[in-house]
């Protein structure tokens, strides 16, 4: 004997209420074979619509047995009911349930996107299924512009779109008129004539009229099952045929990862004020990390340019034991063939001696107090002074004693004026006259006393001519690139030892300063950057907070998508995908309102900021990750609706 397409067998369904349950249908038993056409009738509270839930796998039963084609759904996972209903049932609702943000091709498509059908065959079958049931002219008008009828009709079309074996009506005609009421019921005839299994559900005795049988249930029991003169239909395959689903499983993924992520874009634009705001947080928290990341780079790139114009890679010689040494001014031991020694190694770019003193100098009638240093031509290589007009001294002029000297600008301003050209003209050094041969540019590092005039002329001429003195007092060296400090400076101090036969020297490694500073800006960027992150995770709980009520918005969307075969995963799916994509856009304004910030600091010459690859990637990464993870529980909430507590919930 063959087995019933449905059945129930002491089926039972409550709810809790209060402290209490109430009991919506009690101890149904109820076959209902292929190709029938039935008709559940009762009162309002009697049952009849949970028991249309229960048979389309909508709800599930408090106790007892229902059983599909002999397999028994209680023992189904969510996602096994799923494809119950999305391969078996079709659903028409008395609120049509169409989403609103679809055409009417689009909603028709919706079952076979999660049946993975491809999307050329689900396009021209929904178009097939509209015009047979009159809405040629309507595939691509969104339901607002649909009337009740035309809607209801697109509904059958949906229901149609995957073969809709059983066709289950909730009240098809409740809320038409009579003749679009009419029009519902001859197409359901239609159906039930081509071999579809039909169950209404109606407390309109004239729409059950139309059935071969009808079912009485009164206070969640059955109290009437009668047929009248109509006969059951033989199931057609012509009539139930569906579309074929893919059989790449791959591209049916694709389909609905396309799907969902269409329906996320269409989500966002119909609450694009929304959606803004959701996003405001991210905005703000990604500029922000990205700006501080790009201000603490172009500060330290501005102190290590500061300190490069004081002369960077530099090592300091000074005679004695170390600073504050009281024996230091009695060591004479550092000579100036000591710097030529060290100059000539491979590690070293240029070194020169120093000596230095203080002067009174004058310039016609004028007088001022002047820091003389004999140095070495190498000397403003090593410093990186540049010039501002003439031409540095060589080492002609150190090894001729010859009485030339290099100005700053501070002297230049003293002396000359503003206008008056300085180059030739002779300054009085003490007792020692000196023909100006260039002026070196204003350094602004922000670094020692900018107002001093300082001066530098051949250390050869200061030792002999001003000083006296054969030994310098201090040497310094420019490391090469390549080398790391800390090799140089050790193989200076071994070269200088074998020099002097004793450590009569301590070195300065204005590395140590620059390596301060550097640790320096990275604490502040790091401490400023996590202020940033946190703004960057307070935008993140807001993409929460909103995608939760989104969910809440979205109830019904999710019943009906979950009516029609939505699985838990697709679901979950399509809220992830909106999360995602809200932090990505978020993150792509922050970006570049970080960068238009930069421009208008460049700009007006405020300050330059650095922006790094690295730092806009890990922004992006960050928008990701802070989608993923604060989109994770809304959407979990969304899939884990009931699917006829959704459909319900307005």
């Amino acid at each position: 004997m063959n087995q019933p397409l449905l059945r129930l067998r002491g089926l039972r369904r409550e709810f809790p209420a209060g402290e209490g349950t109430v009991v919506v249908l009690d101890d149904v038993n109820l076959d209902i074979e292929a190709g029938e056409m039935v008709a559940i009738v009762g009162q309002s509270g009697s049952g009849k619509s949970t028991l249309m839930n229960i048979l389309g796998c909508l709800d599930r039963p408090s106790s007892g047995s229902y059983r599909v084609s002999g397999r028994e759904t209680g023992q189904l996972a969510p996602d096994e009911l799923a494809a119950l209903r999305r391969e078996h049932f079709g659903f028409i609702f008395q609120r049509y349930h169409l989403l609103g943000d679809l055409t009417a091709t689009g909603n028709v498509e919706v079952p076979a996107v999660y049946a993975g059908v491809p999307g050329a065959a689900r396009r021209s079958r929904a178009r097939e299924l509209l015009a047979r049931l009159g809405l040629a002219e309507r595939t691509g008008h969104r339901p607002g512009q649909l009337s009740g009828g035309q809607q209801q009709r697109v509904s059958i079309a949906r229901a149609l779109m995957n073969g809709g074996a059983v066709i289950l009506a909730d009240e098809p005609t409740g809320a038409l008129d009579s003749r679009s009421g009419e029009e519902v019921m001859k197409i359901l005839g239609e159906l039930h004539a081509e071999g579809h299994t039909i169950v209404l559900v109606t407390h309109d005795m004239a729409v059950a009229g139309h059935a071969q049988r009808v079912i009485e249930i009164h206070d969640g029991r059955i109290v009437a099952d009668r047929r009248t003169n109509g006969e059951t239909q033989q199931p057609s395959a012509l009539g139930q045929q569906g579309v074929a689903a893919r059989g790449n499983s791959l591209l049916a993924l694709r389909d609905r990862f396309s799907e969902a992520f269409r329906m996320a874009l269409l989500a966002m634009n119909a609450h694009r004020l929304r959606t803004f705001l959701t996003m405001l947080g991210i905005i703000i928290g990604i500029a922000s990390v990205v700006s501080v990341v790009a201000l603490g780079a172009g500060a330290q790139r501005k102190i290590l340019s500061d300190i490069a114009s004081l002369g960077t890679n530099t090592i300091e010689i000074y005679p004695g034991a170390g600073f504050g040494d009281l024996r230091s001014a009695r060591v004479q031991t550092l000579k100036a063939t000591d710097a030529a020694a060290l100059a000539s190694q491979s590690y070293v770019d240029s070194a020169t001696p120093s000596v230095s003193t203080s002067v009174t100098a004058m310039y016609r009638n004028k007088m001022a107090t002047a820091q003389v240093s004999g140095v070495g031509d190498q000397y403003f290589r090593v410093k990186g002074l540049k010039l501002a007009a003439g031409r540095f001294y060589d080492q002609s002029a150190v090894t001729g004693l010859q009485q030339v000297v290099v100005i700053d600008e501070n002297t230049r301003k003293q002396f000359f004026g503003e206008r008056a050209d300085p180059l030739g003209q002779i300054i009085l050094l003490g007792n020692v006259p000196a023909r100006v041969v260039a002026v070196t540019k204003k350094q602004t590092n922000g670094f020692g006393d900018n107002s001093s005039l300082n001066v530098w002329v051949p250390y050869t001429t200061a030792m002999a001519r001003m000083l006296g003195q054969s030994y310098v007092s201090s040497i310094t060296v420019r490391v090469a690139d390549a080398t790391p400090m800390s090799a140089a400076e050790q193989a200076l101090t071994r070269l200088l030892k074998l020099r002097h036969g004793v450590q009569d020297f301590y070195l300065n490694n204005s590395a140590q300063i620059r390596e301060t500073i550097e640790q320096t800006t990275r604490t502040m960027t790091l401490m400023i950057g996590s202020i940033a992150a946190i703004a960057l995770v307070v935008g993140g709980i807001g993409v929460m907070n909103i995608m939760l009520v989104s969910v809440t918005e979205r109830t019904r969307e999710i019943g009906v998508r979950m009516a029609v075969g939505a699985r838990r995963s697709d679901i979950m799916q399509q809220f992830l995908i909106e999360s995602v994509l809200v932090c990505l856009l978020g993150g792509t304004l922050g970006v570049l309102l970080a960068l238009g910030l930069g421009w208008v600091l460049e700009s007006t010459g405020v300050f330059t900021l650095v922006f790094s690859l690295t730092s806009i990637v890990v922004a992006f990464g960050c928008s990701s990750l802070i989608g993923i993870v604060f989109g994770y529980l809304p959407a979990r909430s969304a899939a884990q609706l009931d699917p006829v507590e959704a459909l319900v919930r307005e």
